[in-house]
């Protein structure tokens, strides 16, 4: 395969990235590129994964990262100022592709403007068409070559409307071991391996720092009444955010602060070392899936965009891990049930079932499911006991292998692909 475009220079590739978990996955595929073509300019949109893998980027990622429906309008000046610029920087670049990392708002439109102008286009990570507005698949199909998937049930829907789409398997199932070491990454904190340890992780935009993590640490507050010495791990996804959280911490009493670790260590290490994880929905929930790590999943939005999701949003669960099952194996709190006494409780069960448990112990011994009746439509939880947890484990297993599929490198594969097809000619 040429490691030269059709003029005999080296490949332009652009990439974007809107977002930490963007970042992630583009960082493994910006990688992957440069060992095939050493000599390739890749720029666009990253964070500080991306840009130590070799990618220019020109802009900060972080003014792209806001969440919810009504919450981007605020900052939509920006946003709007951003990709006109980006426009005329891709324009200016003249790539033989374009490679949207997530962030459909924000690719899509651009992919579209550029495929009409001759440039190859591909969209990294499905929309979520599976979960709600299918009917965004038109729109996916007018501004990409191809859809490059994370998760095998993806690809019927997108069979269903021809377009080009390939399972290229997650990046974080193939980074993560099968059997995680928990006594490793615990000295990597200077933890016990005896020590009770939560990992919370409210997530990685600054909005959602400030809405969850109080309601975390007040959840932790209330975990110390019966079990006083449990420590908890926050990781920090870059410099802001570790500013932040220590921001919110310090408001808190001795008693929690002192039993607190904030670090710039990356997330999974956090749940490894950990017996149980408190996080915010989205993507790290597969990370805890993948660290075996027992979990409580919540979520929490503006309530106008939880009154909008609650018509448009289409499967039973919001957690990936449940997604992917088709079963509720990771319990969920949604908007108004996300309560520190709540999460205390749960939390507390966890962490003494967890204790003594290993990834080996897990067989097929499984107890009922009991659910509990709670207030807002949509949350899911239930009794977990020892042989739940065991059994709960023993699944989080058989998804990772399913995931499993050298990700960075099928994704490349699918990229060279599309380089190596004629372009036509750029209009400026």
């Amino acid at each position: 395969m040429s490691a030269f475009s059709v003029d005999n220079t080296p490949y332009k590739i652009a990439l974007v990235c809107a977002e930490p978990s963007g970042d992630m996955l583009g960082s493994g595929l910006v990688k992957q590129l440069l060992r095939r073509y050493p000599n390739a300019q890749i720029k666009g949109i990253g964070g500080e994964l991306c840009q130590a893998q070799g990618l220019h980027s020109w802009f900060d990622m972080n003014e792209l990262s806001v969440m919810g429906l009504f919450e981007v309008i605020k900052h939509l000046p920006r946003l709007l100022a951003i990709r006109k610029s980006l426009k005329q920087q891709l324009l200016n670049f003249q790539p033989d592709i374009y490679v949207g990392v997530d962030a459909p708002d924000f690719n899509l439109p651009i992919e579209a403007f550029l495929k009409n102008k001759g440039i190859k286009t591909v969209h990294y990570v499905s929309p979520t068409i599976w979960a709600w507005r299918e009917s965004r698949v038109h729109k996916i199909k007018r501004a990409a070559d191809c859809v490059m998937g994370l998760f095998p049930f993806e690809a019927p829907v997108f069979a269903k409307y021809h377009v080009n789409y390939e399972f290229v398997g997650h990046p974080m199932a193939d980074a993560i071991d099968l059997s995680p070491d928990k006594s490793s990454a615990r000295k990597r904190f200077n933890l016990g391996d005896n020590e009770s340890v939560v990992a919370l992780l409210p997530g990685s935009r600054g909005s959602e720092v400030q809405q969850l993590l109080p309601i975390f640490l007040d959840s932790l507050e209330q975990m110390q009444v019966n079990q006083p010495n449990i420590k908890a791990i926050i990781p920090a996804v870059n410099a802001a955010r570790e500013s932040q959280i220590l921001k919110i911490l310090a408001h808190y009493p001795n008693t929690v602060v002192d039993n607190v670790l904030v670090t710039r260590e990356v997330a999974r290490t956090a749940m490894i070392a950990s017996d149980a994880v408190l996080l915010s929905s989205g993507t790290a929930t597969l990370e805890a899936m993948l660290c075996k790590r027992p979990m409580l999943s919540v979520y929490k939005m503006s309530g106008l965009t939880y009154r909008m999701m609650q018509r448009l949003y289409k499967p039973k669960y919001f957690s990936l891990p449940n997604i992917l099952a088709n079963e509720p194996l990771v319990p969920e709190l949604l908007q108004d049930d996300v309560d520190p006494s709540v999460i205390s409780h749960y939390m507390v069960n966890l962490l003494t079932l967890s204790d003594n448990l290993t990834i080996d112990e897990a067989n097929d011994a499984y107890g009922d499911v009991e659910l509990i009746p709670v207030k807002s439509k949509g949350s899911c939880l239930f009794t977990i006991d020892s042989n739940r947890l065991t059994y709960i484990l023993s699944r989080f297993t058989q998804l990772h292998y399913n995931l499993a599929h050298d990700a960075d490198n099928q994704a490349a594969n699918v990229v060279a692909q599309y380089l190596s097809q004629p372009q036509s000619k750029i209009v400026k």
